[in-house]
């Protein structure tokens, strides 16, 4: 992996032009090295993701707009604009777009690990189908669970 570089992502733009999508969302690498990786994420309506668990990372997510529904250890968060969720290692979690409204927001992990290299596999399946993407998950380092109640 490369070591940070100096510089500005700029606006509407990632590393190399990348995009992928990610379960119905639409995520762009903003910066990636071996302490850390972020992502602007654009959730449309009605997606999510899972929950799951990290247990070699820990997860931010500074909102930028909209609302974003968080389960987190057990209990339900809103989150909107300005808010940051914090998501420990281990702390099981899931974030769902339950509103008729875009959300944009940027996640970072630290550190790396195989998150990146996790996103690539998803954006190249043919069709992104649960049990598929959860075992290909699972060989990354993230650990989806069964739908909170």
């Amino acid at each position: 992996m490369q070591p940070l570089t100096p510089g500005v992502t700029k606006a509407n733009t990632g590393i190399d032009g990348i995009v992928w999508n990610i379960l119905g969302q639409t995520y762009v690498p903003k910066q990636v090295c071996e302490s850390s990786f972020s992502w602007h994420a654009t959730f449309p309506p009605a997606t999510s993701v899972p929950p799951h668990v990290h247990p070699t990372q820990d997860e931010f997510i500074y909102m930028l707009e909209g609302r974003l529904d968080a389960w987190v250890d057990g209990k339900d968060f809103v989150a909107t604009a300005g808010d940051l969720i914090r998501l420990p290692m281990n702390i099981p979690h899931g974030l769902f777009n339950k509103s008729d409204q875009p959300v944009k927001c940027l996640f970072w992990v630290t550190p790396t690990r195989r998150l990146y290299d996790l996103f690539w596999a998803i954006h190249a399946m043919k069709e992104q189908k649960p049990q598929e993407v959860m075992a290909l998950a699972a060989r990354h380092e993230i650990n989806f669970l069964p739908p909170p109640a």
